[in-house]
């Protein structure tokens, strides 16, 4: 479509002379944001437009505002991707001003994505980017696909974008997910896939964050599948101990807002006894502290006759005590700086030897180069020399080479002085590199520098010495250099891309760091970062043998940053009451099915109780006892303590209280006669 007949499809649209074609339902959003970007933003479609990015400091800013909801919708983003990546699309999020503060693409396209706003720091608001996914969900808040010529702008015609809006646990808009084409086929069939993915990615990563977010309060997890209502909720509430609603999900909030409007005007739930939700619920939940209540569900029924199984979540950080917190966080004792670099890997031959080597250097003034594939740990890696060098005290500043756009990047690394440039801080700008000096500068994807600026840096390696953009006198500084790229430099500089010279001063020495995949020390790794995750959740961290199994053979393209992802997502899905295989992501079962290594007998089940007046805090955990491997027999007088800690799902506060004793002597006992948590045979 040529620019003259996009600009009068556009402007007879919004003068409503020509219905848009498309997918009902979605065209009325596109004719109001055609008409707010000429209306309001005064725009042209036939304008030439050029991707409106945010400074670094602007980009940090926002990741710092929503950092703890980055890590679980990361963990969605790297499994949304393994579904479109063989399609061509990229995934940005966006926070709730337009801002693009993740990213996951194809590095071989990078330069044109860069060059269409598909990456790190592109603002998508309306009023920068015309109608476009990203900046016309921030107002209509729906799932929505802009296709094609449903952009405003021509310019933009030749993408596709798919994105659904996401809440955080409040129910406050919190962004958008959004999957986006460079250059997509004339017809939207693979649209619509794309908008089904990521809009049930979009309620993963919300119902993810939403189990983080009210770890101490009751959940309350219905479906309309009985069999799903654990591990695919359609909707979820979160209650206090008295049974008043005090957080929903999005698909609570849209479905049960009818119900509320059936007994009163006021349609928020939150705040609600769940009696004016539902049909006699304290029943439903009565049945669902029994412990066969996975197996026999529970129906719950709205107020407007819809039914629903429930799962009921008791609050999984009620028991837990500052020393088991502790316990599980990380070794008591602070780390010398020999540890820093010693918890990096465990058995493995190669690593350490890269290891060994690390120690010699970190306090030689060397600069080292460290190579990899991504999501190895390189940056960790150097903080690690960093924190076990004696600049510990001093900066460590981390520069991402190829997140920061090529137009910033140079004031952003070697700042400015006043009045250099129209928009500069009144009191100018010290550059990151000035703000490393006496630590440690990291520059990752050093192979992604534009070649205009290896010069430069070049001349800081050689001078030891920054010149600030607008000032003719340099500023001497002390620094060691650690540099990190996926790229083969060599191959860069044969193809004229990277400067030899500067790959010379980088190289003082080359460690190399193995891929997941090769590595023997996979089960430390694993267990390293379950004991992180668990603790940032407050989990606790047990690991099933049949999820380990999974685990160690799956053959990690994305090697440790994958592995944090999965245990991350793996962790947010289980509750906190331990990691089975049910807990991993589907796609990771699916590409490696493990046979079950042991034989499994059903878990012991206990007799009715009768059921008492409740509260919620009288309700008991939800899940069947997991299978377990056959134990070693027990004398008969360890009987009540295993029926109170199974009763419990291992929790040994709550055992301890039951049984009337210390936890000091249960864990005693426990010891005594080789008692041991399931996940642990």
């Amino acid at each position: 479509m040529s620019t003259q007949t996009h600009v009068e499809r556009v402007m007879a649209g919004v003068g409503g002379l020509m219905p848009l074609g498309g997918i009902d339902g979605l065209a009325e959003p596109i004719q109001r944001s055609w008409t707010r970007c000429i209306n309001q933003h005064k725009l042209h479609p036939g304008s030439a437009v050029v991707a409106h990015v945010e400074s670094q400091s602007r980009l940090r800013e926002c990741r710092g505002q929503i950092e703890e909801y980055l890590h679980v919708a990361r963990a969605g983003m790297e499994q949304l991707y393994k579904c479109v990546a063989g399609l061509g699309y990229v995934l940005l999020l966006a926070d709730s001003e337009g801002v693009t503060i993740d990213y996951i693409g194809d590095d071989s396209a990078d330069h044109a994505l860069r060059r269409g706003g598909l990456h790190l720091g592109a603002n998508w608001r309306e009023e920068y980017g015309g109608t476009n996914g990203i900046g016309t969900c921030l107002i209509e808040q729906q799932p929505f696909v802009c296709h094609r010529d449903d952009h405003f702008f021509w310019s933009n015609t030749s993408l596709s974008c798919v994105t659904t809006p996401l809440f955080d646990p409040e129910g406050q808009f919190l962004g958008v997910l959004d999957v986006s084409a460079l250059s997509a086929p004339v017809s939207r069939e693979t649209s619509q896939l794309a908008l089904g993915l990521t809009t049930m990615h979009g309620r993963m990563i919300e119902d993810a964050n939403f189990m983080r977010h009210f770890a101490d309060r009751w959940v309350l997890r219905l479906a309309t599948a009985g069999a799903l209502a654990d591990v695919a909720s359609d909707l979820m509430l979160a209650l206090d101990n008295d049974g008043i609603v005090v957080g929903a999900n999005s698909g609570a909030r849209r479905r049960l807002r009818t119900a509320a409007e059936w007994r009163s005007d006021n349609a928020d739930i939150i705040g609600r006894p769940i009696a004016d939700l539902f049909r006699d619920p304290m029943d439903a939940l009565s049945r669902l502290r029994k412990p066969h209540a996975s197996h026999d569900r529970a129906v719950l029924v709205t107020t407007d006759f819809v039914s629903y199984y429930g799962s009921l979540v008791p609050p999984r950080t009620q028991a837990r005590t500052a020393s088991m917190a502790t316990a599980v966080a990380s070794p008591s004792v602070t780390p010398t700086r020999e540890h820093v670099l010693d918890r990096l890997a465990g058995d493995d031959r190669h690593m350490q030897r890269v290891l060994d080597q690390a120690k010699r250097l970190v306090n030689k003034r060397i600069n080292v180069l460290i190579q990899g594939e991504t999501g190895t740990g390189k940056e960790v890696f150097a903080r690690a020399m960093h924190e076990a060098s004696a600049r510990a005290d001093k900066p460590f500043v981390a520069i991402n080479c190829a997140a920061i756009p090529e137009s910033l990047i140079e004031s952003e690394l070697f700042g400015y002085t006043a009045g250099t440039f129209t928009g500069a801080r009144a009191k100018g700008m010290k550059g990151l590199i000035q703000q490393s000096d006496g630590g440690t500068l990291f520059l990752d994807e050093i192979g992604d520098m534009p070649l205009s600026l290896q010069t430069r840096l070049l001349r800081v390696l050689s001078e030891r010495e920054v010149l600030p953009l607008g000032s003719d006198k340099p500023i001497a500084i002390d620094l060691t250099v650690i540099a990190a790229s996926h790229r083969d430099l060599r191959r860069q500089i044969a193809a004229g891309t990277f400067r030899e010279d500067l790959y010379y001063r980088l190289c003082g020495a080359t460690m190399a760091l193995p891929a997941l995949r090769e590595r023997q020390d996979r089960e430390y790794i694993i267990n390293h970062l379950l004991r992180e995750e668990s603790a940032k959740l407050n989990a606790r961290p047990w690991l099933q043998d049949r999820a380990l199994a999974q685990l160690i053979s799956y053959s990690w393209p994305g090697n440790v940053r994958e592995l944090r992802n999965v245990l991350r997502y793996a962790v947010a899905m289980s509750d906190g009451e331990g990691v089975f295989i049910e807990h991993l992501p589907a796609d990771l079962l699916a590409a490696n099915a493990v046979p079950q290594a042991v034989t499994s007998v059903p878990a012991t089940t206990f007799a009715d109780e009768p059921v008492e007046p409740m509260s919620i805090a009288s309700v008991a955990p939800v899940h069947a006892e997991p299978e377990l491997p056959a134990a070693p027999p027990l004398p008969m007088k360890t009987q009540p303590l295993v029926t109170a800690l199974r009763r419990n799902k291992w929790n040994i506060s709550a055992a301890a209280a039951e049984l009337g004793m210390c936890r000091t002597t249960l864990y005693r006992q426990m010891k005594r006669y080789g008692i041991t948590p399931p996940t642990h045979w």
